[in-house]
């Protein structure tokens, strides 16, 4: 018998055992037309191979169990498109923590599907991930670039500003974050010779992508987010609170600000948005006083919404 023979009759066993039922030994045999003892030298091999075979008593057979680590899984079309639709809704953002494993594994998976379980997923896709916050990402758009990243090729996008304007930027690509709100590319950009971060609801990319590159020493994580937390919104601000920096550390996440201690009683916030208004509620509803260090429009604003505000509470 060939070894191709051999390694066609372990994927079907192993595809059989994967199914939730006990097996036994005759049964199994049965299935690939071999042997009971074929069926037990070649348990023999997937457990070499990693895969936790378990002998169950009673029916002289066998189950797959739980093991140390994750052995390679076989599915069928139907279970690798459901696969394939969770992790697309997980990774635009519908579980907190989870969207950048997901769109690492959904590359992973998308890379070996065949064309028609592509298809089926296209027409599933639309109902299945529309984020619950922040800008909407195309599918499409996340998984163009996380290919990118995963393989060091360059990559070219058109990039809408805050204003609107487009411009086109030539990119080694890194990584992805999500913040919980949107998702970032953190990319180092040819043109300016330096580390920049992009929001992907304003990047469309250019197909195909450029040549492979060698991956340069990237900044740290800490570094990375800071950007992320001011430099990628139109208002930068800063606040300070009066309250320990390990109490408003613990409430904002590295991608939301940074928070330094001004003594034992009292901070820094500096963060960023879009709106002002946002700015304000995010920093009131921490529910400690604040005083605005700058913008010098968010001082402007504060001032004509508590106006504002007092008019309707008199009201």
């Amino acid at each position: 018998m060939s070894m191709l023979e051999t390694s066609a009759r372990l994927l079907k066993l192993l595809s059989l055992l994967q199914s939730p039922r006990d097996w036994s030994g005759t049964a199994l045999a049965e299935e690939l037309d071999v042997g009971v003892r074929t069926v037990r030298r070649d348990v023999d091999k997937l457990r070499n191979l990693g895969y936790p075979v378990d002998a169950v008593a009673g029916v002289a057979g066998y189950r797959l169990g739980a093991g140390a680590a994750l052995p390679p899984l076989l599915l069928d079309d139907d279970e690798a498109v459901a696969v394939a639709i969770g992790l697309r809704a997980a990774a635009m953002g519908g579980i907190t923590g989870i969207e950048e494993s997901s769109v690492r594994a959904l590359t992973k998976l998308e890379q070996v599907l065949p064309s028609r379980l592509r298809h089926r997923i296209r027409l599933l896709q639309s109902v299945a991930v529309t984020p619950t916050v922040g800008a909407a990402v195309a599918p499409d758009v996340v998984m163009a670039v996380a290919t990118a990243c995963r393989d060091h090729q360059r990559l070219r996008f058109d990039y809408r500003s805050h204003s609107g304007a487009s411009t086109v930027r030539t990119t080694e690509p890194h990584r992805l974050i999500h913040t919980g709100r949107r998702w970032y590319l953190v990319a180092w950009d040819l043109d300016r010779e330096d580390w920049r971060t992009f929001r992907l609801d304003r990047l469309e990319p250019r197909i195909p992508t450029g040549p492979r590159f060698t991956p340069r020493d990237a900044p740290e994580l800490d570094e990375t987010t800071r950007g992320v937390a001011s430099a990628a919104y139109r208002y930068q601000a800063r606040f300070v609170l009066q309250a320990p920096a390990e109490v408003i550390a613990d409430r904002i996440g590295s991608t939301i600000g940074t928070v330094e201690p001004i003594d034992a009683g009292s901070c820094v916030l500096a963060t960023g948005s879009n709106s002002l208004d946002e700015l304000l509620l995010y920093v009131g509803l921490l529910g400690h006083p604040f005083t605005i260090e700058s913008p010098p429009e968010l001082i402007d604003h504060t001032r004509t919404l508590t106006d504002r505000l007092t008019a309707a509470a008199r009201a």
